[in-house]
């Protein structure tokens, strides 16, 4: 198991990563003995960070001591395997952190349901779900918009219109 202190250093280093986000700092100084240590360890790193990003270093720090242990070395898996990713995939992940985090919390709780119904699927149906997906990603531009604004009239429909395309222009099999 990795030491409290090692995990600190990491925050650290993950909040100097993630410090363009834009976050509201609560507290920007150390509140508690174990905060206090952290920034002991790393008082250079500490100095050069604007107070912004010691709010989220403190936060993270925070976040990270309230966690179960499997939640912890989850957290220390998905830091390390980032580490690891070639730098333009890094920027990839970032960017879409920055995404995440600027959506309102209700369409991210709707995402979190959304992707826990995904992983509920039997593994055919997820498959054919991501293969279908995979080939919208690969149609040129004016063809997936047009399939999107396609997607808009449906959901505009009343189930009752929907059945009756269903009927007139037959449902596409796939795997339940």
């Amino acid at each position: 198991m990795i030491g409290a202190s090692r995990w600190g250093a990491a925050l650290v280093v993950a909040s100097l990563i993630l410090g363009a986000i834009a976050h509201p700092a609560r507290a920007q100084e150390p509140m508690s003995a174990a905060e206090r240590g952290l920034i002991a360890q790393h008082p250079d790193q500490w100095a050069r960070l604007t107070p912004e990003q010691r709010g989220r270093v403190l936060e993270n720090y925070r976040q990270w001591q309230r966690m179960a242990p499997g939640a912890r070395h989850a957290a220390q898996r998905n830091f390390e395997e980032f580490r690891r990713l070639p730098p333009d995939e890094r920027q990839q992940v970032l960017q879409g952190l920055h995404r995440w985090r600027a959506l309102p919390p209700a369409a991210r709780e709707n995402l979190r349901e959304a992707y826990g119904r995904f992983r509920r699927l039997p593994p055919g149906r997820r498959q054919w779900m991501l293969q279908r997906y995979q080939h919208f990603e690969h149609l040129p531009p004016a063809q997936r918009e047009h399939l999107m604004e396609n997607y808009r009239r449906w959901r505009q429909m009343t189930p009752e219109q929907r059945q009756e395309m269903r009927l007139r222009f037959g449902k596409k099999h796939h795997p339940h």
